[in-house]
């Protein structure tokens, strides 16, 4: 196994760098062929690397690829999950080389998509193809690939309802998720879930001369800061009524635990170039981050903001906001809560709308299970030391729609660090993590094929 590895590193490496020239932006219209081109070229690999049935399933969005393996009945199955689709790149200008021509500096790809998700995704193709070129496959493979996940994964859920037979494995591997660092291995327990709205502030029924018309009427904009504004309070805390009421709280037992993974504060402000933290008061910076809920503007707009002046007071003011969730909050609960906790604390002069875009569960794998003792060997095999357990911050909206469906549990083995830069200008993928990646994930077969014997 190891010698093919290395025989064929350079071939791996350029086969992610190719995929990583196409713009496979789901959000963005104008990207709609380059999106396909990306499913078609994942669906070429896998039949490539030895999969059968590999083809494109269409959906009402972009296409969803299948692909699979079945070596033996009475071996367990593994259902392999990724997105091929990536983020806007926007701002480009803040790119040190432009986001879709990926650049190796300092033992890292440069690209959009480089790790989330295509370089972690590619890496089970490659170590599919390792272990059907070398000792075979000890587990049934199949893999699924969808192009919709940067946009909630709309489709998805449709597809696999309606595919349930297709799909049927006993354990869904992902590798969409970080480790702690190079030198610390470990595996995310938790994923928190998403509620994420758009909302807008109108006044006057055009924009205005701020001359004419300032301090007389109310300015969208400054409402929208203020509302904002609101939504928490000295604590940190969130202000919308019950935001809270269904969060479940870790016991300190498990709070104990999950402080256990190392965490440098100095070092963390350092690679942000941050002054200090802030956040929930009575929580750690790994707690905020993992089993805190938050609220987050992601964006804000309104009036003029082109070259020079424009003295106007803006007829809307608009902004898009994330609230990420932890277990036992639903999206549609606390999308119900923004939108009327918003509406209510708007003055009179204006009018607020909230359109809901896409949401998803809160997520938590045990750590008791067969599947997650193989994953832990897989990682003490690659790195020599066992993993850690942690709580991830981010969200796979559709992890708690695969447990629904299928009835089978999620492994989150991800390989990516904390300062790749995900949805950012210039993410990174380490060719040490997308190489070890590769080099684990047959550990992972190997134990599982054991453990369920």
């Amino acid at each position: 196994m190891n010698t093919y590895l290395e025989t064929n590193k350079q071939r791996f490496l350029d086969e992610l760098l190719e995929l990583l020239r196409i713009p496979s932006v789901s959000a963005d219209s104008s990207f709609k062929d380059d999106v396909r081109r990306a499913a078609e070229f994942v669906r070429e690999k896998l039949q490539t690397a030895g999969l059968d049935n590999a083809q494109l399933y269409e959906t009402p969005g972009h296409p969803i690829v299948y692909a699979e393996k079945m070596v033996d009945p009475a071996k367990p199955t593994v259902l392999v999950y990724g997105h091929y689709d990536v983020q806007p790149a926007d701002p480009y200008d803040l790119w040190l080389t432009p986001p879709f021509e990926p650049t190796i500096r300092n033992e890292r790809i440069y690209a959009r998509g480089a790790c989330d998700d295509k370089g972690q995704f590619y890496m089970h193709i490659k170590a599919i193809e390792a272990m059907m070129a070398t000792d075979g496959l000890p587990c049934n493979v199949k893999v699924m690939i969808e192009g919709e996940e940067e946009v909630g994964s709309d489709h998805l859920g449709i597809f696999v309802a309606n595919h349930r037979e297709m799909l049927k494995a006993d354990v869904i591997l992902v590798s969409d998720t970080s480790i702690i660092s190079n030198e610390t291995p470990s595996l995310e327990t938790g994923l928190r879930g998403l509620s994420y709205v758009e909302v807008h502030v109108t006044g006057a029924n055009r924009d205005l001369h701020s001359g004419v018309y300032g301090g007389g009427v109310a300015n969208p904009i400054n409402v929208l800061c203020e509302m904002i504004a609101s939504l928490h309070d000295e604590n940190g805390r969130v202000t919308i009524p019950e935001f809270y009421a269904s969060v479940a709280d870790l016991s300190d037992d498990e709070r104990a635990e999950l402080a256990k993974a190392p965490f440098d504060l100095t070092e963390y402000k350092r690679d942000l170039g941050i002054n200090d933290v802030m956040g929930e008061t009575g929580y750690s910076t790994n707690e905020r981050t993992s089993i805190r809920p938050t609220l987050d503007v992601n964006g804000i707009w309104g009036g003029y903001t082109g070259e020079g002046a424009k003295t106007v007071l803006p007829s809307k003011a608009s902004a898009k906001i994330s609230m990420r969730l932890v277990p036992n909050q639903t999206p549609d609960e606390i999308t119900e809560l923004f939108t009327n906790h918003f509406k209510s604390i708007a003055p009179a002069g204006v009018t607020v709308t909230v359109t809901p875009h896409h949401g998803g569960m809160p997520y938590v794998t045990p750590v008791d299970s067969i599947e997650f003792e193989a994953a832990s060997k897989a990682f003490e095999d690659a790195w020599g030391k066992k993993p850690i357990p942690t709580r991830g911050g981010g969200s796979i909206p559709i992890m708690a729609l695969f447990e629904q469906e299928l009835g089978i549990k999620s492994i989150l083995m991800g390989f990516g660090l904390d300062s790749d830069a995900l949805h950012s200008p210039n993410e990174s993928y380490g060719l040490f993590n997308y190489y070890k990646g590769i080099e684990t994930i047959p550990y992972f077969y190997k134990h599982y094929a054991d453990l369920k014997k």
